[in-house]
């Protein structure tokens, strides 16, 4: 279930409460990536600390490793990591973009190669079902074609075509198979179509007279030009239900999170924050930092000056750019660190905006000052 508790007056943000079995997820939500049921180079119970709810985790990985049978001798996901907030699990569609060189796409399905060992699997809309059940995530996803940009009308029409029967087929197997744990899963139909927007409208008007629990925008951030990609957003949420949870798949980086809270957005998951604190790009509430800059060599100021409100521990930017430079795994754990608990701190922030009335202002600010050479707020 979920509810819509308050909308900006200046803006199509809007925040609310998403239920599930496994505690309340109040958005906008931003969720961090555990693909194999661990958020890298950082324990995931740290990011219960943080005040994280809820995770992603993807299902062709849990499929391949450690394998559904694993899963269901563990009573799933939750129980097998040891997370007590909410799970959300993509079902492999954006595999069909991601490993386009070891898989092939038919009507019935997508059969892939393996890419740890060359075997062969199936994923067909009802299989995975059956592999999310066992999973037990409380948000499951439908199967569906992702395809990158560009892309020509015919291609992008296919795939919308063959995500729409791949809906209704998922959604047939989620009223047939009985749940394997004492939860109830909710499932989200995914709305494809490119950059077409007539494809988009008519993909979601289909998925909108079925009984999904949320709908997902799919198919972005695969290389389209960002304005490109806020125009898609903001036209696809003025067609879905204003009383279902809207998740962005795939998405994105603080400006690109903003951008499309403000256009009705309420949940995201990302590489980003993870994946660059690897590469040493830190994220604090002053901008971006590369931390292994000489500047910071001797440098004493903590690297998030608001340490205690994003609620991490005070680490010197010199102690940080040390650990980098001497190739510590602990500057990995740090970083990703502060860049979930900055990323956690931005949607919380926007959250409080929305309930004041001034989200539109305080996030233009933000921009403004987080992205210095970008002009943000007009583009609202």
């Amino acid at each position: 279930m979920f509810t819509v508790i308050a909308h900006d007056p200046h803006s199509k943000a809007r925040a609310g409460i998403l239920y599930t079995d496994h505690g309340a997820v109040e958005t906008p939500v931003f969720m961090p990536v555990a693909t194999q049921g661990a958020i890298k180079a950082l324990d995931h119970r740290m990011a219960e600390k943080l005040h994280y709810k809820m995770l992603l985790a993807n299902t062709y990985h849990l499929y391949l490793r450690p394998g559904t049978e694993v899963l269901r001798r563990f009573g799933g996901l939750h129980r097998f990591m040891q997370w007590s907030g909410a799970l959300l699990t993509d079902s492999g569609g954006f595999q069909v973009y991601s490993l386009d060189k070891l898989r092939r796409v038919f009507d019935g399905g997508v059969e892939f190669r393996s890419h740890i060992d060359g075997s062969r699997h199936v994923f067909t809309p009802w299989a995975v079902i059956e592999y999310q059940r066992a999973i037990g995530a409380d948000v499951i996803m439908v199967l569906d074609e992702c395809i990158g940009y560009p892309m020509t009308y015919q291609q992008a029409k296919e795939a919308m075509v063959r995500s729409v029967e791949w809906a209704k087929e998922s959604l047939s197997a989620h009223k047939q198979i009985p749940f394997y744990y004492s939860y109830r899963q909710q499932l989200f139909g995914i709305v494809q179509g490119g950059t077409f927007f007539d494809l988009r409208q008519a993909c979601t008007e289909q998925l909108c007279q079925l009984p999904f629990d949320g709908f997902a925008i799919g198919g972005l951030a695969v290389g389209e030009p960002i304005p490109l990609m806020y125009d898609v957003v903001d036209f696809s949420t003025d067609l879905l239900p204003p009383d279902k949870p809207r998740y962005l798949m795939g998405v994105g980086s603080p400006q690109n999170i903003l951008q499309a809270i403000a256009r009705g957005v309420d949940m995201f998951d990302c590489v980003m924050p993870t994946r660059n604190a690897r590469n040493g790009t830190v994220f604090t509430t002053q901008g971006r930092i590369n931390i292994r800059n000489q500047r910071f060599k001797y440098e004493e100021a903590p690297v998030e000056p608001r340490w205690e409100e994003l609620g991490v521990e005070p680490i010197s930017l010199g102690y940080l750019r040390h650990l980098f430079v001497a190739g510590e795994i602990l500057g990995l754990t740090l970083a990703t660190m502060q860049n979930l608990a900055f990323y956690r701190w931005l949607v919380r922030s926007a959250r409080e905006k929305i309930l004041a009335g001034t989200f539109r202002q305080w996030s233009g600010e933000f921009l403004e000052q987080f992205y210095p050479d970008t002009k943000v707020e007009s583009s609202f």
